[in-house]
């Protein structure tokens, strides 16, 4: 369930600050970790992030504390080429980081 709440909330933040535009997640896991990684290509050229910019909420503080209640990595942030990545390592087991 934290897996699918994680993406939803990455997702639905692209809806509403980059929207239109692509968004790819990635989920993937072996024996160790579960990688959640949702990118998206920032709004369109010639439009601003600005002109789409809502109230902020609390999803990227959600995600990071999902993240953290089972000991995983959270990382976030606008992307050197544009757009914005979200990037979560759970681990298997509730083996925690240190």
């Amino acid at each position: 369930m934290t897996v699918y709440r994680i993406v939803q909330e990455a997702v639905t933040n692209v809806v509403r600050h980059a929207s239109p535009t692509r968004c790819r997640v990635t989920v993937a896991a072996d024996a160790c970790e579960i990688r959640i990684d949702v990118v998206d290509e920032g709004p369109p050229v010639g439009r601003s992030r600005a002109g789409r910019e809502l109230p902020g909420g609390h999803g990227l503080l959600g995600m990071r504390e999902r993240a953290m209640m089972y000991g995983g990595g959270f990382e976030a942030g606008p992307r050197p080429e544009g757009g914005f990545a979200v990037s979560v390592r759970l681990p298997i087991d509730g083996e925690r980081n240190a």
